[in-house]
């Protein structure tokens, strides 16, 4: 039997909001091309948010509902400026695919 998380905890006691989930949409080509195709919707997501915490998020802020979430960590990427050497900062990324009937518009 497949074990369920609650909902995230920020080790405070407080548990994040939608609106904290959720950090920012991913419109991209390949994203728009996604979107109109295949009814899947790319979002940057905080690094401690489980695929529930995205699914109750998306549902909750744009009245939609949905199929099936995916999540990926992204690792950050050598930068060079100058002589200095630094890394930009991992992320988390989630691809969620809405019911046939609904849509999300971001453009």
């Amino acid at each position: 039997m497949a074990r369920i998380k609650p909902p995230l905890d920020t080790g405070a006691g407080s548990k994040l909001e939608s609106h904290q989930i959720l950090l920012r949409p991913l419109v991209t080509e390949k994203g728009v091309h996604r979107a109109s195709r295949n009814n899947q919707y790319a979002f940057e997501i905080h690094r401690g948010a489980t695929k529930l915490d995205v699914k109750r998020a998306v549902e909750e802020l744009f009245q939609v509902k949905v199929e099936k979430v995916r999540t990926q960590t992204r690792k950050g990427k050598l930068r060079k400026y100058r002589f200095r050497h630094g890394k930009t900062s991992d992320w988390k990324k989630a691809i969620v695919q809405l019911h046939e009937d609904d849509r999300i518009d971001f453009f």
